[in-house]
């Protein structure tokens, strides 16, 4: 088969940054920066035991340094220490696993550099990444205007704290408001978690003011509850843990925060149940669940929270930290549904990698407010916001959204003339480039098996559900090879 050129700025020459230490994993061939498609659908097409056999196969990539042009010499897969790449390999897993917590089950993959949307491992290994970090390198691995923007920022200010004004921050919280209809003010968080319980104390306090009393006293009252859906995923510290489905996730830290009533995500009889006047403070729903199963809310079940929120004083929160800033081929993905939130939680896509996320609120919950009642030290630090500025300016540019609609249709398309035929393929859902293939066996050997290709895709819902993230930029190239070696090895594996 013809080598097929890597498409966008994967063409021009080598992204140029700092390199030390483990980077000399990181040597090349210059001239290798069109070898991928070929070499991974090499693989696929093995058997799955030769797959096996020349896993640890080194295969030659393209690399970045500062200083440092491409060599045009033989590149050697070692370590800065003189190790081979499975010593090195062996090494720092060995070393995780004594030192670091284990909370991850991880495959025997380390992954040492990546550009656009591919990433090599130790060995010299390729892999076409479907999963940008979880939907989170939305404009692909090193772009070089977020790569750009982070040499810039780094080299004048990383961080003062908010004790301080900073241009960066003030720059993309107007970015993020201009181009959000219902907001007004936005608040900086590190992480979509982090978001999510911002949006629980904004919630909390909005009802205390509504309610005529004084939110500084500890013995009065006033609505609290928040209400959350089956299959919901809204993140990990106690606030929004008690906001998440799987009880699996919260059981052993109980107990958690309470006012977390369930509804039936698509049900609004069910919403209806709980969410009251003068109890509910807050709606939190996902426009479209990512963690949950790529799963698509109705445009009549979110305008019917809206008229529920609105009949009840309650805020409506949109999650968006998965499927906001063009993952779904809108800006946000409320925007499918012409229905407007009074505040929405942002973080993954948002400054491409770095650490960050973000409460964008009407001026109505922003009145509420006071210096004090809520607080960061990192958050909306100069380095990460002016990164987030390029990633933002990136996604708006004029075609790009369309581009990812484009796209997304000829994912889910190719996906369900590949895989239709196979029994265990039910359904090939989702929006934009957020796409879910629903099985109805579990997807982690599927998955697994095409980690071993050479593609990484991730799992979602029960666990039945493979997940497809591409970053934004992905081409039309890569598209039709994801398809071809997900179908392939599917049709090895799904039997």
């Amino acid at each position: 088969m013809q080598t097929v050129p890597m498409t966008g700025y994967l063409e021009g020459g080598a992204i140029k940054t700092g390199v030390s230490g483990r980077a000399q994993l990181r040597s090349v061939e210059s001239q290798r920066c069109r070898v991928g498609q070929s070499s991974l659908l090499q693989n696929v097409r093995c058997s799955l035991q030769q797959q096996r056999q020349i896993k640890a196969k080194a295969v030659e990539a393209p690399v970045r340094g500062q200083g440092l042009k491409e060599s045009s010499a033989e590149v050697k897969s070692s370590s800065s220490d003189g190790q081979d790449p499975a010593a090195f390999t062996r090494d720092v897993i060995e070393r995780e696993k004594k030192y670091v917590l284990q909370t991850y089950v991880r495959p025997d993959i380390v992954f040492t550099h990546a550009k656009g949307v591919r990433m090599w491992d130790a060995h010299g290994k390729e892999y076409l990444d479907f999963a940008a970090g979880i939907a989170v390198n939305s404009v692909g691995h090193s772009h070089p205007r977020w790569l750009a923007a982070v040499n810039e920022q780094a080299a004048v200010l990383t961080h003062t704290s908010n004790l301080f004004h900073t241009e960066s921050g003030v720059n993309l919280a107007e970015k993020l408001v201009t181009n959000c209809a219902f907001a007004d003010k936005a608040f900086f968080t590190n992480s979509g978690t982090e978001a999510n319980e911002a949006a629980i104390k904004f919630a909390r306090k909005y009802a205390r003011v509504k309610a005529g009393i004084d939110p500084y006293d500890a013995s009065a009252s006033a609505a609290s509850d928040i209400v959350c859906f089956s299959a919901s995923f809204h993140g990990r510290t106690m606030g929004a843990l008690a906001l998440t489905y799987k009880e699996q996730y919260k059981t052993p830290f109980a107990p958690i925060m309470p006012g977390a009533k369930l509804a039936t995500y698509q049900d609004l009889d069910s919403a209806a149940q709980v969410i009251k006047k003068g109890e509910t403070c807050a709606v939190f729903v996902e426009p479209l669940q990512g963690e949950g199963g790529i799963n698509t809310a109705h445009q009549g079940f979110l305008q019917g929270l809206r008229d529920l929120c609105d009949e009840a004083g309650a805020l409506l929160v949109f999650d968006e930290v998965q499927c906001g800033l063009g993952r779904t081929g809108k800006l946000w993905a409320w925007e499918h549904f012409g229905v407007q939130p009074d505040m929405m939680t942002l973080a993954k896509p948002l400054a491409g990698g770095l650490p960050i996320g973000a409460v964008l609120v009407t001026q109505a919950v922003a009145d509420v407010m006071s210096p004090g009642d809520h607080g960061s030290t990192f958050a909306g630090n100069p380095l990460v916001c002016h990164a987030a500025e390029a990633v933002v300016d990136i996604i708006t540019e004029e075609g790009f959204l369309e581009d990812v609609t484009r796209k997304g249709e000829k994912l889910r398309a190719g996906l369900e003339s590949a895989l239709g035929s196979n029994p265990h393929v039910k359904q090939v859902r989702g929006l934009g480039l957020i796409v879910g293939v629903q099985l109805d066996v579990p997807a982690g050997d599927l998955c697994k098996k095409c980690w071993d290709a050479g593609l990484v895709v991730i799992t979602a819902g029960k666990g039945d559900v493979v997940r497809l993230v591409p970053p934004l930029v992905v081409s039309d190239a890569d598209i039709d090879l994801c398809i071809e070696m997900l179908s392939s090895i599917a049709n090895e594996v799904l039997i």
